[in-house]
């Protein structure tokens, strides 16, 4: 694992037609591709956002599922890896997945992933999400080999647990993805410093793709796409609009990070403590 790639960040605005969401998405590949990107991500909902019930209505299996055999297509035709952020896959008539994929240069799935964390808040906007009555939770992590090392896959919400993020890189994650889909409040307060706090806590490179822009008149995602190297440095950012962001990965920094802090190597066994008494009351 010593070999320097090139990785790049797509960013988009996905829309409420799959068709031309992941046709743009597709032209934002090959424009990575010609830039040098050996590996490219995409954010999450990479296939298509709308309304649930538009979701639960239309959406298609995974062995039928246009979005993905249309990325298929052009990882194949690219010859990138291509980490689809996620899409949204049909379970049963009332759930669905929200599951990324990594996919080799020849078309092959390498890996999937479900979201493990539903994303089901009332923010101070007054805007509420309610991802888990539609979405059902995934429940294992995940760990991908590509090339150049170990990738932990994630999605999004999932940025906020970080104990997601330990127990992948000390199970042998070298680079982790996080596709997303901020709001923008939360992305204006949150975004870089838990990106980068995932990337110092793990020693890892984190690559986080994002949407960015309104999405069918009634949500509005962070942008920012963000590129960071295992010392907390970001490499690489996007702005609010959807285009292309790359960076030059070195993993030799992954050692180099954590030789300086090993707090990977150094976690102690302790009690929980008492519940306090305002948590006990409730």
């Amino acid at each position: 694992m010593s070999e320097t790639f090139k990785v790049a960040c797509v960013q988009m605005t996905s829309v409420v037609d799959p068709d031309a969401t992941v046709a743009g998405a597709s032209d934002l590949v090959r424009r990575a591709r010609d830039d040098g990107a050996a590996l490219i991500t995409l954010p999450e909902n990479a296939g298509r956002m709308a309304p649930q019930k538009v979701l639960l209505a239309e959406a298609e299996e995974e062995a039928e599922h246009r979005g993905l055999a249309a990325y298929r297509s052009v990882a194949a035709e690219t010859g990138a890896w291509l980490l689809v952020g996620s899409l949204t896959v049909k379970l049963a008539a009332d759930r669905l997945a929200n599951r990324s994929y990594l996919i080799a240069g020849d078309g092959t799935v390498v890996a999937k992933y479900d979201k493990i964390h539903m994303f089901d808040v009332d923010l101070p906007t007054g805007e509420q999400y309610r991802e888990s009555a539609a979405f059902q939770p995934g429940g294992a992590a995940c760990l991908a080999d590509t090339p150049w090392g170990t990738l932990g896959m994630t999605v999004c919400y999932d940025l906020r647990f970080p104990a997601l993020y330990r127990t992948l890189a000390q199970a042998g994650a070298d680079f982790l993805s996080i596709p997303a889909a901020f709001t923008r409040p939360t992305g204006a307060a949150h975004w870089h410093v838990l990106l980068r706090a995932r990337a110092i806590e793990t020693g890892c490179f984190v690559f986080a793709p994002a949407q960015c822009g309104s999405h069918y008149g009634r949500r509005a995602t962070y942008g920012h796409s963000l590129i960071v190297a295992p010392w907390g440095e970001v490499l690489a950012e996007a702005g609010e609009e959807p285009g292309v962001v790359l960076a030059d990965i070195d993993p030799t920094a992954i050692a180099a990070a954590r030789t300086a802090v090993p707090s990977l190597q150094h976690d102690r066994p302790f009690a929980a403590p008492a519940r306090g008494r305002r948590a006990a009351a409730e």
